[in-house]
C-alpha cells in the first residue's frame, strides 16, 4: 500500500495528545520529508530513521516518502516520534499487518544502529494513549517498567526496531542485542525523620499538624538553629499517603522532568530548591521544549523554600498565581505548557540577615535599611496567601523528655482523622481539604459560623488587620482546628486560635 498510518503522542506540558502519523509513498524524485509542525529535534529524525532502518535490515523505499504528523497545527517536540515515523514509513511497502500498525501507539527514540533509546515523559504519554482509547503501545526497553504502571495497556518494551517490525508481522531477522539502559539517577533513601526528635517547639509542632490537616501554607520566621528546616522536612511524613490518581500525577511529572520512574510512590513529594533558583527554575521554562519547574515537581506534596529572604523577589512573587489557581501555564512565542501546582508552600526565613533581630539574648548588627530590604522580598500579596505565620524562638531545652512530644506516626493518625472529618463535612462538594474551600462557601454556606462566633474576625477585618483573602484563610484554619478536635461547628476559640496563627492577634 502507498499510505500507512500509526500513532504517537505529543506532550504539551503535563498533558499528552495522540498524533496520527501518516506516511505516503509516491512516484516522484526520491526524498524523505516530515511535515506537521515539527521542531528541530523532530526534523532531524529523517537521518536517524533512515540509518536505523538500514542497519536493522529493513531499508526504506527509494521513492518520495512524505510523513505527516496530524493535527498539523499542534506543535511537536523531541525525538519520541522516531519509532512511529519509522514503522509508518516501512509499512508503506512491507508485509506488516496494516491493522496492527494502525492500532498501536509508538513512543521512543531510535539510535543509528536501530536500538530504541529511552525518552522522558513516557508515563503521561501512556496515560494520554489510554484516555484516547488505545490499548497497545510500543516503548523502549528502558521505559518498559514505567509504561507498565498504567493499567489496561498491552505494553511491548522493545530493544530494537527489528523487534517492533516483527511484532507487527514483518518479515525481518531479529538479532538479540543489549538494550539501552536508563541512567541510574536513584538517590540513596533519606533516613526516617520523626517529629519526636524536635525539641522545645511544641507550639510549632502543633501548627505543623494543623497545616497538614488542612493543606495550609506555612511561614516560619525565627533565628538560626530554631528548628525551621527540621520541622519542614518532617511535614511530608505526617501527610496522608497519595491515592492512585495523585501518585500517578506525581510520577508523571517526575517522568517529564527526566527522572527514573519504576514505581508509583505513595509518599508526597518534597522539593527544596536552593535560594539562588531563578523564576524559570521555580515555575518551569524552556524555549519550545518546556520542562516542569520546582512547583510542578512539588505538586501533591510540599515546596519548601529555606532562607526565603535570600530568594529573588521576582521568584517569590511568581508563586502568587499558582498558589491561587493550583496550576501554572507557561507561554512562549511558539509554544505553551500547563502543569499542575497543587502544593503546600512552606517558607522559612530569618528575621534579618544576621538572624538576631528582635531575638531575646541576641544582638542584631544589621542596619535598619538592610532589615527592611531583607524582609521586603516577602511581598504583602505573598504573605497574604500564607495561612499560618509562625514565629519561632531559640530552643532553651537541650534534651527530650522535658515536655510533651508526639511521634510522626501519632501525628499522621491525627491528620488522617481530621481529614476524614473534613471529607465527611464536605461530602457532596468538589473539595476534600479545608485549604481548597472557597471563601464564599465558608462565609455564606450551610456551615457558615454565626455572627457571635465570627465577631473577632469581623473586627479584625474592619480595622484593617486582615484583608478579605486573609479573612477566608483564617476561617479555613479554624475549620482545621475544629476537625482536629472532632468538633462539628466552629467556636470563638477556634477563630481566636486561627487569628493568632495567622497574624499573632489575640481576641
Amino acid at each position: 500500500m502507498s499510505v500507512a498510518r500509526t500513532w504517537a503522542v505529543a506532550l504539551v506540558g503535563a498533558e499528552g495528545e495522540c498524533v496520527e502519523v501518516e506516511a505516503d509513498l509516491s512516484q516522484q524524485t526520491p526524498e524523505f520529508r516530515i511535515i506537521g509542525l515539527p521542531d528541530k529535534a523532530l526534523g532531524e529524525a529523517v537521518q536517524r530513521v533512515h540509518n536505523a532502518c538500514a542497519n536493522s535490515g529493513t531499508p526504506l523505499p527509494r521513492r518520495r516518502l512524505t510523513v505527516n504528523l496530524s493535527p498539523a497545527s499542534l506543535p511537536k517536540q523531541g525525538s519520541g516520534f522516531d519509532i512511529a515515523i519509522a514503522i509508518a514509513s516501512l509499512a508503506t511497502e512491507s508485509s506488516m499487518d496494516a491493522a496492527s500498525v494502525a492500532s498501536a501507539v509508538h513512543i521512543g527514540e531510535l539510535g543509528l544502529d536501530g536500538r530504541l533509546r529511552p525518552v522522558p515523559g513516557v508515563l503521561p504519554a501512556v496515560v494520554a494513549a489510554r484516555r484516547a482509547g488505545h490499548r497497545r503501545i510500543v516503548v523502549p526497553h528502558a521505559n518498559g517498567a514505567e509504561a507498565a504502571l498504567v493499567g489496561g495497556m498491552d505494553v511491548l518494551a522493545a530493544v530494537n526496531l527489528a523487534q517492533v517490525v516483527a511484532w507487527h508481522g514483518g518479515d525481518v531477522e531479529v538479532v538479540a542485542e543489549e538494550p539501552v539502559a536508563l541512567l541510574d539517577d536513584e538517590q540513596a533513601p533519606e533516613p526516617a525523620l520523626d517529629l519526636d526528635e524536635v525539641i522545645g517547639q511544641r507550639d510549632a509542632v502543633d501548627a505543623l499538624i494543623v497545616a497538614a490537616a488542612g493543606g495550609h501554607h506555612l511561614l516560619m520566621c525565627g533565628p538560626p538553629g530554631a528548628g525551621k528546616t527540621m520541622l519542614a522536612r518532617r511535614l511530608p511524613g505526617i501527610l496522608p499517603e497519595l491515592d492512585d490518581g495523585a501518585a500517578l500525577a506525581s510520577a508523571s511529572i517526575r517522568s517529564l522532568a527526566g527522572s527514573r520512574v519504576v514505581e508509583l510512590s505513595r509518599t508526597p513529594p518534597f522539593e527544596a530548591p536552593h535560594h539562588s533558583a531563578s523564576v524559570a527554575a521555580l515555575v518551569g521554562g524552556g524555549s519550545r521544549l518546556i520542562r516542569p519547574g520546582a512547583i510542578a515537581r512539588a505538586s501533591e506534596g510540599v515546596l519548601f523554600l529555606d532562607e526565603a529572604g535570600e530568594f529573588a523577589a521576582s521568584a517569590l512573587d511568581a508563586l502568587r498565581q499558582p498558589l491561587e489557581s493550583g496550576s501554572i501555564t507557561i507561554h512562549r512565542a511558539g509554544a505553551y505548557a500547563r502543569f499542575p501546582a497543587r502544593f503546600q508552600l512552606v517558607l522559612a526565613t530569618n528575621p534579618c540577615p544576621c538572624g538576631d533581630y528582635g531575638i531575646r539574648g541576641g544582638t542584631c548588627t544589621c542596619p535598619p535599611a538592610a532589615i527592611r530590604r531583607y524582609l521586603g522580598r516577602l511581598s504583602g500579596p505573598l504573605l497574604d496567601r500564607m495561612d499560618i505565620e509562625l514565629t519561632l524562638t531559640r530552643v532553651s531545652v537541650a534534651h527530650r523528655g522535658r515536655g510533651p512530644t508526639i511521634s510522626t506516626a501519632a501525628a499522621r493518625d491525627r491528620v488522617a482523622e481530621a481529614r476524614g472529618r473534613a471529607r465527611h463535612r464536605l461530602r457532596g462538594t468538589p473539595w476534600r481539604v479545608n485549604a481548597d474551600v472557597p471563601g464564599t462557601w465558608l462565609r455564606e454556606g450551610p456551615a457558615a459560623p454565626p455572627p457571635v462566633v465570627r465577631r473577632p474576625l469581623d473586627a479584625a477585618l474592619h480595622r484593617g488587620a486582615l484583608t478579605l483573602r486573609g479573612y477566608d484563610r483564617v476561617l479555613r484554619v479554624a475549620w482545621s482546628l475544629a476537625d482536629i478536635e472532632g468538633r462539628g461547628q466552629l467556636s470563638a476559640e477556634h477563630i481566636g486560635r486561627a487569628l493568632y496563627l495567622k497574624k499573632g492577634l489575640a481576641l
